[in-house]
């Protein structure tokens, strides 16, 4: 479509956009849906809302295939676990959010204004969401350019981020409390005397061991525990 027939606010859109993508974006409409949180979303059919929750579903895939790309390359003698620790710390929700305030996205987010909606992370959907639909408008390899020449070039401090601990325990506690689950954290064993002693850590949801750790300092345990935990539910 010639942007002489587009309405006025698509084409500040659009060109707003080419100066965050470092691209022309094709089909704009893509990228409305990208920026509708569901609170403004309308029903298209019953049961499916026309929000950005699609595209974010699509976007959180894409993305975390780029970065596991980026980091497989970037430190080629580093083993599974530190390279799946360094993807989820890049792609954490907290550091989403932080990305795409950073990028201007917060500006283009449609929502009802409504106080509960403040600290969610429908800053870091959008960011997922504007990956699925650049990969739906230009492919993998638009998306990727768009993360490495774009995001991780000048806006993201990998080696900072890497060696910036996250507390994984406040995390799963704060996830619990959201989803309205229950969390222990649990001393299955005790090895050793003295300096010598080792603890090991489980994180139970609902009663079922979620995640396991074993280390001398309980808190490390503890943390460590809740890091395996986030990892196999899927929480950022």
């Amino acid at each position: 479509m010639f942007d002489f027939f587009l309405p006025e606010n698509e084409k500040k859109l659009k060109s707003s956009l080419k100066n965050i993508l470092g691209i022309v974006p094709q089909n704009i409409s893509l990228y409305k849906q990208a920026f509708r949180h569901n609170s403004a979303a309308k029903e298209i059919k019953e049961g499916i809302r026309d929000s950005n929750e699609r595209l974010e579903y699509l976007g959180d895939s894409i993305l975390n295939a780029i970065i596991a790309d980026f980091l497989f390359q970037k430190f080629p003698y580093k083993d599974e676990g530190f390279l799946t620790k360094s993807r989820s710390k890049i792609v954490s929700r907290d550091h989403l959010n932080q990305l795409s305030r950073k990028i201007g996205l917060d500006k283009f987010i449609e929502q009802k204004q409504d106080p509960g909606l403040k600290n969610s992370s429908m800053h870091g959907d959008a960011f997922e969401a504007l990956v699925g639909a650049l990969y739906l408008d230009k492919g993998y390899k638009g998306a990727s350019d768009f993360i490495l020449n774009r995001i991780i070039r000048y806006h993201i401090d990998v080696e900072k981020i890497l060696s910036t601990e996250i507390d994984f325990k406040s995390k799963i506690i704060e996830w619990a409390q959201r989803e309205k689950r229950d969390v222990q954290f649990r001393v299955m064993e005790q090895n050793g005397d003295g300096s010598d002693k080792q603890f090991t850590i489980a994180t139970i949801i609902d009663g079922e061991i979620s995640g396991e750790a074993l280390h001398y300092s309980k808190k490390k345990a503890e943390q460590r525990s809740a890091e395996n935990a986030c990892i196999k539910l899927g929480i950022n």
